[in-house]
């Protein structure tokens, strides 16, 4: 019987613990791993230049807990586009995957989501979409190199906001260190994806798989992406995991929400794995045990 491991987002969780904490909740809340976050704030983004005792440290807390990371979410590209205008942005943006693959290496993440922006704050062109082609063939070289995979996510964006336009960039750029990270918020907050249809023609690509809820994009909206509650928007979680079920995806899920807003973070993540837990159980879906002693 096929297993599948439950994630979490780091984002959900409470700020200010350390990474040993961190990492205790994570399993105390029943999930098995933790989804690390490289955005655009300064923050995360210096997390690319972490010292050695950095990374040890990190990593001294994973093993202690008997923890693992999956999956990095490489969401700092929205603010240095692989298809910007401006050469040195670029440039910056090809470096941070530089340094996020090496930190990958260093921290045993298998999988780097890619965000599928050509350009998030500036203005989309043909020339904007042609650098992201060409900046994406040398982001997969340097993973391929270090046996990392990169996975691209299905977007609040319309530049790829489907799974068949993942593929397409696939084959644009053959690898087999290429993949799809779909969120099915997202693809079900855009109108024109027959969701059912693009996990089952794509499911050769998907290798991890975002839980999010959203809204639509309408006529007079443009959606609602982040922070809806689970059971708020309008995603059939239980029906886009019976197509993962019945399709024998082996990939991992990862429960994407954020809780900065939130009086009680633990109390959301807690609602959520509950709700999850009975989707599970539902559709037939055996979660991964939780990592005891000696166990990853």
């Amino acid at each position: 019987m096929v297993t599948n491991a439950l994630g979490i987002y780091e984002k959900a969780l409470p700020r200010g613990l350390s990474w040993e904490q961190t990492f205790d909740l994570v399993h105390e809340l029943g999930y098995n791993f933790l989804e690390f976050s490289v955005d655009e704030s300064d923050e995360r983004l210096a997390r690319l230049d972490w010292t050695e005792h950095d990374r040890a440290r990190f990593r001294d807390a994973m093993w202690r807990t008997h923890s693992r990371i999956n999956t990095m979410m490489l969401s700092g590209h929205r603010r240095f586009p692989l298809g910007s205008k401006d050469p040195e942005v670029r440039e910056k943006a090809l470096d941070m995957m530089r340094k996020a693959i090496d930190l990958a290496v260093d921290l045993g993440i298998r999988n780097i989501q890619l965000a599928g922006y050509d350009v998030y704050y500036e203005p989309k062109t043909l020339l904007s979409r042609e650098y992201f082609v060409e900046n994406l063939r040398k982001c997969v070289d340097m993973a391929a190199k270090k046996l990392v995979m990169l996975s691209i996510e299905t977007m609040d964006d319309p530049f790829i906001n489907s799974l068949d336009k993942v593929t397409y960039y696939k084959s644009q750029v053959r690898s087999p260190w290429l993949q799809a990270y779909p969120d099915v918020g997202n693809l079900t907050a855009w109108p024109t994806n027959d969701v059912g249809r693009e996990i089952e023609s794509n499911i050769d690509n998907i290798v991890a798989v975002h839980l999010k809820d959203t809204k639509p994009v309408g006529e007079t909206s443009k959606g609602v992406f982040k922070r809806v509650p689970f059971g708020e928007g309008t995603v059939d979680f239980e029906a886009c995991l019976r197509i993962f079920k019945r399709l024998g995806y082996q990939g991992s899920y990862t429960v994407e929400m954020w809780t900065d807003e939130s009086p009680d973070p633990v109390a959301e993540v807690t609602r959520a794995k509950k709700m999850f837990d009975g989707l599970f159980d539902v559709v037939g879906i055996e979660q991964e045990p939780i990592a005891g002693i000696g166990e990853y």
